[in-house]
């Protein structure tokens, strides 16, 4: 470990035991305000949120409390308190979400209750996001100004949303406008990068962004665009070979509606331009340096309307058209003569294309105030093409699913589906059943059980993509076979009588996942260390967690904590020594928000905490005499902790504010510790830029 790693983990130490203090003190508050009997009022923020509209995996759109599913919802005004540049950074603090980072490429990938981003359900408006590669960089290509809020499943939803949909589903909402006005929304921010910073350009991260709404009775137009400017952090004294790449977005989108009587609908555009810059050392030997670019344009259309024949009977369909090209270019800049030059090594110029068609229909018929039914059609096309891609490929998976809610008495709600696949290229399971049930148990406690069984075909990247670049040596395998998972989970929630200016609650919450045929990388050849995709392995995880929320005037605070563990087992453990006899691996996490209005300053100040603990793994190695065994790679626990202000000027200012990162975290180490007799080099994780400091100013004018 090297002398900046220690002083890292003793910062990190000394940060814990503070962390405790301010633990302690939150629980503290907690039992003394559940000593005594007194709630909130009904039209507090709190239960303005259980009463708010989700539609995600609904028949209709309904409240948070009466879904079926146990669904997260982060709401605008969240969003916006948080002063966030993108929808990452509004996540990174929630339960059962990390991050992981690849800074080679200038992308982040996201896991959910302990499983990776392959196996999340990225939604726009219900849409899926194309992805290239395994990471789901597209949660970091949506505009997050165009973002009203986030609804979270977790938990398999492959019977209303197909692969992809084991570990849950995470759908991104975009802003609707619904009532008659001309609104324009202008919003520029600056954000230091650690102490890196320079005024609305180069160091730092630049954001400005600015929208259009028009509507006026059954029309409705918005457009809007915003920019997005990080010049990257760390790197020499020439600003090359940075730690975090700079990187350079333009986004825009646009949108039309009609909606009059019983029928909607609208077309929505939105169009990506993203640009990530790799520069890498001078060679002084000849003064030359070999520059990269990653450069990403993605375009996705979508057409979405319903018709309501009756109050017993709606059809809902969307069509949508994604159009993704990503290309590298690598160069080789002369410092001497000023000019560049392009290189010729595998990889190093690339074009990959990949497009999408979506089509889903479904109806929603009420038979009787106890029995609705939703039938549907859903229909995906991928195709792709590129060096890069072996002999153009495209796959077809054609699906009728069907469920039903009954509802036997106004205390039960019982939702069996059943999903029905038909793929181009891998044999999927005949049926893909599901039931959901919610129990009301009093007019403060319910109880949600489910099981589903999840499926995830075999991505058409894993499938047939070649990635093969100085740092990466991966290839496609045609021959894999469909991921499945038993899935079991459970919630309790509980909400108290509001009263007195006071209100709490609390959910309770546990998982069990088995799977079956789990894809993963594994060695294909030692000699030119490739990497390829294989069914290698079986997996389980299981979990559970506790989240609480107490509000009283204005003041905000939750406090949850969730305990995961993984289990792995590699078909061909028998060839390995197992140092270690542990069968499921544990991890916590614990995160904490605190939010207080100053009603005199118009102004409401947040503070947001995460603690993400050691994440241990097995993983293949060497010991001391050459066998071939399993060690525990283990990932140091990290603080994360922002704090921001939101402040109201006027009618059509206000002004965010605050530090990101409080605890200055960069890097965490990971390590091998199986046994003493193994000593794996250790290497660190990139997990932030560093403590940074940012202001926004946001200006709002309406007119009716």
């Amino acid at each position: 470990m090297t002398k900046t790693d220690n002083s890292q983990v003793n910062f990190l130490d000394s940060q814990t035991f503070y962390m405790k203090k301010i633990i302690q003190s939150i629980i503290i508050l907690f039992t003394v305000s559940n000593a005594t009997p007194v709630f909130a009022q009904q039209d507090s923020t709190f239960f303005k949120n259980l009463e708010e509209l989700i539609v995600t995996g609904q028949y209709k759109p309904q409240t948070l409390k009466k879904s079926v599913y146990q669904i997260k919802v982060i709401n605008s005004e969240r969003i916006k308190q948080s002063g966030a540049t993108n929808v990452q950074q509004v996540l990174n603090n929630q339960l059962g979400f990390r991050f992981s980072n690849d800074n080679t490429l200038g992308t982040t990938d996201v896991q959910l209750m302990g499983m990776s981003g392959r196996n999340v359900k990225i939604l726009l408006d219900g849409i899926p996001m194309v992805d290239r590669g395994d990471t789901r960089e597209s949660l970091g290509q949506i505009d997050i100004n165009s973002i009203e809020r986030i609804e979270i499943v977790e938990g398999p939803m492959s019977v209303s949303y197909g692969s992809d949909a084991l570990a849950g589903v995470i759908n991104l909402i975009t802003k609707k406008y619904k009532k008659d006005n001309f609104s324009i929304t202008a919003k520029i921010q600056e954000e230091t990068a650690g102490s890196e910073y320079h005024p609305f350009s180069y160091k730092g991260v630049h954001q400005q962004n600015l929208t259009l709404n028009y509507k006026k009775k059954y029309i409705g137009f918005a457009a809007g665009a915003t920019h997005n400017d990080f010049n990257g952090f760390g790197g020499d004294a020439f600003g090359r070979a940075k730690t975090w790449k700079p990187k350079v977005q333009w986004m825009t989108n646009a949108k039309i509606s009609f909606d009059k009587g019983p029928f909607n609908m609208y077309y929505r555009i939105d169009v990506l331009n993203e640009d990530i810059k790799s520069r890498n050392p001078i060679n002084y030997n000849n003064y030359k340096a070999i520059d990269q670019q990653y450069i990403t344009d993605r375009m996705t259309q979508q057409l979405q309307g319903g018709y309501t024949f009756s109050n017993k009977l709606q059809l809902a369909t969307l069509l949508a058209y994604t159009d993704y090209k990503r290309r590298t270019k690598t160069t080789r800049h002369d410092f001497e003569k000023g000019t560049d030059e392009l290189t010729t090594g595998e990889g190093e110029q690339d074009i990959s294309k990949f497009n999408s068609f979506v089509f889903r229909t479904t109806l929603q018929y009420q038979i009787s105030s106890k029995i609705s039914l939703q039938p549907g059609v859903d229909i995906n096309r991928e195709a792709a093409t590129g060096e890069r891609i072996l002999e153009n490929p495209v796959i077809t998976d054609y699906a009728a699913f069907i469920s039903a809610e009954i509802k036997p008495t106004t205390k039960i709600n019982i939702r069996p589906g059943l999903r029905f696949i038909k793929n181009s290229v891998y044999n999927a399971p005949p049926v893909i059943p599901s039931i959901n049930t919610k129990f009301v148990l009093s007019k403060q406690l319910d109880l949600r059980l489910a099981y589903a069984y999840g499926f995830r075909s075999p991505a058409l990247r894993e499938l047939y993509f070649h990635f093969v670049d100085a740092n990466h040596n991966i290839v496609g395998n045609p021959n894999l076979k469909a991921e499945n998972s038993n899935s079991f989970n459970g919630s309790l929630n509980w909400i108290a009588i509001p009263k007195n200016n006071r209100t709490y609650s609390i959910s309770l919450g546990g998982f069990y996942n088995a799977f079956n045929n789990q894809i993963d990388f594994a060695l294909a050849s030692a000699v030119s260390n490739q990497y390829t995709y294989f069914n290698v392995n079986k997996a389980k995880t299981i979990g559970g967690n506790i989240e609480n929320r107490f509000s009283q005037k204005n003041l905000d605070i939750t406090l949850g904590l969730s305990y995961i563990g993984f289990y792995r087992k590699l078909y061909d453990d028998k060839d390995f020594v197992k140092e270690d006899d542990k069968s499921f691996l544990w991890s916590p996490e614990l995160n904490t928000s605190v939010g207080y209005q100053v009603n005199r300053l118009k102004t409401k100040f947040n503070l947001f905490y995460k603690l993400t603990g050691k994440k241990p793994q097995f993983v293949t190695g060497k010991n001391a005499v050459n066998q071939s065994v399993l060690l525990i790679a283990e990932t140091a626990a990290y603080h994360l902790a922002d704090f921001t202000s939101t402040t109201q000027i006027n009618k059509y200012l206000n002004v965010t504010a605050g530090i990101k990162n409080i605890f200055n975290v960069t890097n965490v180490n990971n390590s091998a510790a199986a046994s003493t007799s193994i000593h794996n080099a250790g290497y660190a994780v990139a997990i932030g830029y560093g403590r940074s400091y940012f202001v926004g100013l946001n200006f709002q004018w309406n007119k009716k």
